[in-house]
């Protein structure tokens, strides 16, 4: 069993009154987020050490439990232990802890007792200091003993700290967290307005855990521009989303006009705009507009695909153009099926990536030979995508 442990004792230094854990983030609350790493890690219990109920922190703890989840609050170790399994494995998350799901996922999956640290050097003032020359990055995987430990000691304890302890005297052992993590914004934020910042990077960081070249070389750099605008003007997700909805079939129907370049140019920068409105609606919280952004650049990239290659063929009478097309987007579904099925490759193909190459195609004047060139590509990656299933 895999339960959650989260603190929300500290101040927030920049707002007096306010707790860091209820500070404003991902359009709800800092420990909100928290609790969403820990549900998508499938913990079956949150327990939230506290020191004293703000209305704030009990709106945010009802809206967790809403999730579906246990959730329990406490204010000493003692109380912790009887709310928690004698078997279950504890993930816990620093107060104030800014991190993405990667590494709370990650962590969970580790065995035994097991700390995140960075080299103390490199470690910013807020990490707490352990053994070996190294520093607490907050997350942690405790054994429930650290907990039962942790209630013989004297109640004026700190409890996380406490924890962090026991967990070293029990030579836990420690997973070092890449430095880039730490750029990308990871790490312990109790000031409002450096806190909006942080989320900001986390946000984009998020963009670079997909393994893709298209991903890599197009979205990410756009991400990393486009989406401190957004967050920072507050813009709607579905709004954005509708725009981008929007703007791609405007751009199919350019395609049918005859406008090929102009169209698919269209269709993509929309499906760019899905892309990343469907980032900020993953870290926002918004599954259905989430899942409504993932179908929408798998549909449109094939819409205007087919249009491709109907416009080419014309009246022309064949159907080279039509025929490709068509085994462009049947391999290619069938890849997208086999590919989330094993660990895709950086170089694989997808829905935006062969969208790009048919504009430049296009742009380019060779729309015949953008179609094969795609529908190649797609047979390459489901072969690719298969094998790996077979290998599996």
């Amino acid at each position: 069993m895999l339960a959650g442990l989260l603190f929300a004792t500290h101040e927030a230094e920049d707002r007096p009154g306010t707790l860091a854990a209820t500070l404003p983030f991902a359009a709800a609350t800092l420990i909100e987020y928290q609790a969403r790493l820990l549900i998508a890690c499938d913990a079956a219990q949150i327990v939230v050490v506290v020191q004293r109920l703000t209305p704030e922190l009990v709106g945010a703890i009802a809206r967790i439990g809403k999730r579906g989840i246990a959730v329990d609050t406490v204010r000493s170790a003692a109380e912790a232990e009887a709310k928690l399994h004698p078997l279950a494995r504890i993930v816990m998350l620093a107060d104030g802890l800014v991190t993405t799901g990667s590494i709370v996922a990650a962590m969970a999956g580790e065995g035994g007792d097991a700390l995140l640290v960075v080299p103390r050097e490199n470690a910013e003032p807020a990490f707490e200091l352990v053994g070996g020359g190294a520093a607490w990055a907050g997350v942690a995987l405790i054994e429930a003993r650290r907990v039962a430990e942790a209630a013989t000691m004297p109640a004026d304890y700190d409890l996380q700290s406490t924890l962090l302890r026991a967990a070293e005297q029990a030579q836990a052992r420690h997973v070092h967290l890449a430095l880039r993590e730490v750029e990308r914004g990871h790490g312990i934020e109790r000031q409002g307005l450096a806190l909006e910042a942080r989320g900001r990077s986390v946000l984009a960081a998020s963009m670079a855990l997909r393994p893709s070249w298209f991903d890599r070389f197009v979205l990410r750099p756009l991400a990393k521009v486009a989406i401190p605008a957004i967050a920072r003007r507050g813009i709607d997700t579905t709004a954005m989303m509708a725009v981008g909805g929007g703007l791609g079939l405007a751009g199919v129907a350019a395609v049918f006009a005859g406008w090929a370049g102009a169209g698919l140019l269209a269709a993509m920068i929309g499906v760019l705009s899905i892309e990343i409105a469907g980032a900020l609606a993953l870290f926002r919280d918004e599954p259905g507009v989430g899942r409504a952004g993932q179908i929408a650049t798998l549909v449109l990239p094939t819409l205007a695909t087919l249009a491709l290659g109907h416009v080419v063929d014309g009246d022309s009478g064949e159907l080279t153009a039509t025929l490709l097309a068509l085994g462009a987007v049947v391999a290619g579904a069938i890849g997208e099926r086999a590919a989330g099925a094993t660990r895709r490759r950086g170089w694989w193909g997808g829905a935006p990536a062969y969208l790009a190459i048919l504009s430049l195609a296009a742009i380019a004047g060779v729309p015949t030979l953008g179609l094969a060139a795609v529908a190649l590509y797609a047979a390459a990656t489901l072969g690719a995508a298969v094998e790996g299933l077979r290998r599996g």
